[in-house]
């Protein structure tokens, strides 16, 4: 009960404290919550909201859980945004280039945008290992250089084909892509998304079934008796943070090759910082960052029809802007509580074996 109390309680009040705040800022501005949250709600149903919501949350759900990897060993690997956008474009490049049989050409750019985020994360990593350089400074320097290697990319120059107004890789063939399951005028599942699930899994069994999950933790919670008890540190540091850029770049993959089939100037950027986030919305649980992701998505995609009332949509901005900053409040307030009940806990069983009345004991 505790530790369900602890794991849901932080979001939980997270998002009524951000729905709160909303809601004074829409009365503020003249506008009914009970109307915007109708509206929002009522727009799941129509469209293709239902299938972009799933679609994104996927995408939220990958980049959450490349966050997540490095936030189990205390580990801030801001990198993803560069990590996963460098590792989409190398990846558009080469699935346009290669000729492969249905599958394995799929199968070669998941790959290869998983090689580059380990790649790209991998000079952080060896820098956090080796000079001592945190990675914030490190990962935050590498996504700038990420946006001025992806410019050279896909400039006409580099391995850009002027397309109208826009300038994009060559088009992935037929037999590169995932395919999605279709509804129809409802919109098309990315085949992605399932394949983020299995992410999910694995993610959660490394955690909990594996060794290398428990030194991983185990790091994360005390770096001193991991390193008393046989763990490497350094090599903790590096494997963790190349990890969460494999993980990273597979983030741009289910638009890549669900939707887009190719790299574009255009092409979506920001889902790095969202999953920092989802993961700390879902506080790096599989099942909790997969809730976060699904939220953040439907704030994103419902938001859309708000509009169509008058409601400014950047309501949901301040929503979600809200919410990450209360879940670190919630979280605090969730530990110091948790922490003041487990002292009177043991301060009265040693009433209880020593006889000492409470009154003198306390």
């Amino acid at each position: 009960m505790t530790r369900i109390r602890t794991v849901l309680l932080p979001p939980v009040l997270a998002i009524v404290f951000a729905a709160l705040l909303c809601a004074v800022a829409l009365l503020i501005n003249g506008d009914s919550p009970l109307t915007a949250l109708r509206v929002m709600v009522t727009q799941v149903g129509e469209g293709t909201t239902a299938v972009d919501i799933i679609n994104t949350g996927a995408i939220y759900y990958v980049a959450g859980l490349a966050v997540a990897i490095g936030f189990q060993m205390k580990l801030f690997n801001i990198g993803v945004e560069g990590q996963f956008r460098l590792a989409a474009c190398v990846a558009a490049i080469a699935g346009g280039a290669l000729s492969l049989p249905p599958g394995l050409h799929t199968l070669v750019i998941i790959l290869v945008g998983a090689a580059v985020g380990a790649l790209w994360a991998s000079v952080p990593a060896l820098l956090k290992a080796y000079r001592g350089v945190h990675e914030v400074i490190s990962s935050i320097m590498m996504n700038f250089i990420a946006t001025g290697v992806i410019a050279y990319l896909i400039s006409t120059e580099g391995f850009g084909v002027l397309r109208g107004n826009n300038i994009s890789t060559d088009p992935i063939e037929p037999t590169g892509h995932f395919p999605g399951i279709s509804f129809g005028a409802s919109g098309t599942i990315f085949g992605f998304v399932f394949l983020a699930a299995a992410l999910g899994l694995a993610y959660g069994f490394m955690l909990n079934r594996t060794r290398f999950g428990f030194e991983l933790k185990a790091s994360g919670e005390s770096p001193t008796a991991a390193a008393a008890g046989g763990v490497d540190a350094r090599r903790m540091v590096i494997v963790a943070l190349l990890l969460s850029g494999a993980m990273a770049g597979l983030v741009g993959l289910p638009e890549l090759l669900g939707r887009d089939h190719a790299y574009t100037l255009t092409s979506p950027a920001g889902y790095g910082f969202t999953g920092i986030a989802v993961a700390l919305l879902g506080r790096n649980h599989p099942v909790g960052i997969a809730l976060g992701a699904l939220l953040w998505a439907f704030l994103d995609k419902s938001a859309l029809a708000l509009d169509n009332v008058g409601v400014p949509r950047e309501i949901v901005l301040i929503m979600q802007g809200s919410i990450v900053l209360s879940v670190v409040i919630a979280y605090e307030i969730v530990r110091r509580y948790e922490l003041a009940a487990e002292q009177r806990r043991v301060a009265a069983q040693l009433r209880a074996v020593t006889g000492v009345p409470a009154e003198v004991g306390s």
